[in-house]
Parts: C-alpha cells; sequence; structure tokens
C-alpha cells in the first residue's frame, strides 16, 4: 500500500492527497469493523449472546493478571461452557488467524493472560464441574473453572483432598498451566507431580488426551510424556479443558511449631536435617519462601504508578534471578515465564534447548496463535 500512495502523491495536490488517504482509511477500517462482526456473529453461534462479550470493561478484566505487568486488554471475551464450543470457538480463531489466550482466574504473577497482539480470551470459568471421583484410586477429573478450594470443598467428606496450594485460590487447570506449586511441595510435590491426564484443545480445534481417554495410570510408560508437556505451557499450546488429578488421604493430625534461629544460614542446615531424618514434614512458608523444597520469595510493595519505581523494581528482580542461576538454580520455580522472564530463560537454557521448545510449539501451533509473545 506504501508504493501506491507514493505514486498518489506525485499525481496529486496536497488537498487531493489528504482526501484520497482519509478515503483510503475509511475503506479499510469499513471492511475491518465488517470482518471483526462476521467474527463476533460466528462466536455467538456457537456460545450464545451472553457467551461473547465486547465491553471495554470485561476485556480489561481479562487483560491483566495480579501481577506488575501493564494490562493488554483481547478484542473479545467468549465465554465457552463445554469442551465442544471451546474447541468449535478454537477453530474459528484458527480460519481467520486470531490469536487465543486462555484464561482461568488471573491469579497469575507473569503478565501469562495479557493478549499483547490482541485476538481472542477463552474465559473458561463457566466449565465449572467436578467430572469424576474415584475415591477408591485417589484421582479425580475437573474441568477447566474448578478452582482449588472448590475442589477441596467438594472433597470434605470424603477424607481426600488436593494439597497443592499456591496461595490464591487459582484454578486448577490454570494451576497446571503454569507448573504451579506452593509450601505443601514439601511433602506433595508441584503440579507436574499431580496430574496424571490432561485434556487439551489445540490450535486448530483438535481434541487430545495427553495420557489416553478417560485415562488416569499412577504411572505409565507409554510412549513421550505429552502430560507433562502441557504443565507448564503457559497456554501456548494448547487449551487446557480437563485435568486429571492425584489425591491424597487428609492427614489425622497436624502440629505447627514456631523456631528462632542466630543465622539464616542455622535456619537452612536445620532443613537439610529435618530432611535428611525423614520427618514428614510439609512445608518449611512463611518469610523467605518455602525453603523445604528450594524456593524463595520476595514480596516486593511498589507504586505500580511510578515508572521509575517500576523500572528499579525490574531491574531488582532480573538481578534476583540472575543470582538464582549463578548458584544453578531456575529463574522460575512455579510462577511461569509469561511475560516477565523471557530473557532469564534464554539465559538459563542453552541455545539448542530453546530451538527444541520452538520446534515443538511450530509443531503444535504453527501459525502462533496460541498466547502468542509467552515463554519463547
Amino acid at each position: 500500500m506504501s508504493s501506491q500512495l507514493l505514486r498518489l502523491g506525485l499525481q496529486l495536490r496536497p488537498a487531493s492527497l489528504v482526501s484520497s488517504l482519509w478515503t483510503t482509511w475509511s475503506r479499510y477500517h469499513s471492511a475491518q469493523s465488517k470482518a471483526h462482526e462476521k467474527v463476533v456473529a460466528a462466536f455467538r453461534s456457537v456460545c450464545g449472546n451472553d457467551g461473547v462479550s465486547v465491553s471495554l470493561e470485561v476485556r480489561k478484566q481479562h487483560g491483566r493478571d495480579e501481577s506488575m505487568h501493564r494490562c493488554w486488554p483481547p478484542d473479545v471475551v467468549v465465554f465457552p461452557r463445554c469442551v465442544e464450543e471451546v474447541s468449535a470457538l478454537a477453530k474459528i480463531c484458527h480460519h481467520h488467524r486470531l490469536p487465543i489466550i486462555p484464561y482461568g482466574t488471573g491469579t497469575g504473577l507473569e503478565g501469562g493472560v495479557g493478549a499483547v497482539k490482541g485476538g481472542v480470551c477463552f474465559s473458561l470459568r463457566k466449565m465449572d464441574q467436578v467430572l469424576d471421583l474415584h475415591g477408591e484410586d485417589f484421582d479425580v477429573t475437573v474441568e477447566p473453572g474448578v478452582t482449588r478450594k472448590m475442589l477441596n470443598s467438594y472433597l470434605r467428606d470424603t477424607g481426600l483432598w488436593f494439597p497443592v496450594d499456591p496461595g490464591a485460590d487459582a484454578s486448577l487447570c490454570g494451576m497446571a498451566a503454569t507448573s504451579a506449586s506452593g509450601t505443601n511441595a514439601v511433602r506433595y510435590g508441584t503440579m507436574r507431580d499431580n496430574v496424571l491426564n490432561l485434556e487439551v484443545v489445540l490450535a486448530d480445534g483438535t481434541i487430545i488426551n495427553t495420557a489416553g481417554k478417560r485415562r488416569r495410570p499412577r504411572k505409565t510408560a507409554a510412549g513421550y510424556n505429552l502430560t507433562n508437556l502441557f504443565v507448564g505451557s503457559e497456554g501456548t499450546l494448547g487449551i487446557l479443558t480437563k485435568a486429571t488429578l492425584r489425591l491424597y488421604g487428609i492427614p489425622e493430625g497436624v502440629v505447627s511449631a514456631v523456631c528462632s534461629f542466630p543465622s539464616v544460614q542455622e535456619a537452612v542446615n536445620s532443613t537439610v536435617q529435618v530432611l535428611q531424618a525423614g520427618i514428614p514434614i510439609a512445608r518449611i512458608a512463611p518469610i523467605a519462601g518455602h525453603v523445604g523444597d528450594g524456593n524463595f520469595h520476595c514480596l516486593i510493595v511498589l507504586n505500580a504508578d511510578d515508572p521509575d519505581e517500576v523500572q528499579r523494581v525490574q531491574e531488582f528482580t532480573h538481578r534476583l534471578g540472575r543470582r538464582a542461576l549463578s548458584v544453578d538454580g531456575t529463574c522460575t520455580g512455579e510462577h511461569g515465564v509469561g511475560l516477565g522472564k523471557r530473557t532469564l530463560l534464554r539465559e538459563e537454557l542453552c541455545f539448542m534447548t530453546m530451538e527444541v521448545m520452538q520446534g515443538i510449539k511450530a509443531t503444535l501451533d504453527p501459525e502462533n496463535l496460541m498466547n502468542p509473545g509467552k515463554i519463547l
């Protein structure tokens, strides 16, 4: 278009050029508006009028999480009610080459739900059913709108519970997508250890089950571990629409103790000795993080409206991440990569490892529609 406008400028007077540019822009804008209306109408044919929103306030609500990253509102928010609707909506997005951003409860901390390239937010809150509970096998299958507290409330009279606790009442599929954990990881592990199977809708609308349909094995050696591939993928490979999770018996008793130490080093030494002794510790929260599983947290209070302060906090978090890498650790223990740690991830992993990740992404999502701009 630029070369056409340049030739046009050589032939017309300035006033005529402005008029011509305005006409061209108006036609382009009109065509874009009609295309947008056509896509929205297609979405509404799938999940009804109340299942689609173009309201600015709704879009803003779904354009950010609880991190310091700015709000990136999507162009449209859809509210599917079942996996079939998710698949149908994804097919429409794939046909029109529209980015897809999955959204659970928005409690993430790395800007993972921001629509940095526009597109369609899939809010999964209406898919909130506990589908299959097998108490004798210690597992349960849930839809993506089910939160941690909802599940444990449902399990209240069974003697079972789901112990992974990231603090916020996050959606369980969102926790799987970010490979969340929490202080209980010392005893019960992270989401990566407790997800047995996932139902996933890929970018083109294809529905797959990572461990086979309705399968819920405690262990498996059946081919590549696709379940763990999608755990921690942060919506960049597909939309998690069901998760089969490992459950545990509720402890008969819990004892808490508050201990003081003369130094941080003595506290760390005590932690090591407790774990080496095999004492069944659930967590070891509260100031420096869950030390028992090697996690370190900083709670930073800042004025988000002060650009200088935001800049200094960003620089601090990068220095902290690099310090973790310098002692053979990782830049992110449980909150994912999202927008905030992409640079650190490249420093943590070698070039060839990043190339393999890019290859997997290109295979499953060749058009780069699934939550673009995150992780890689």
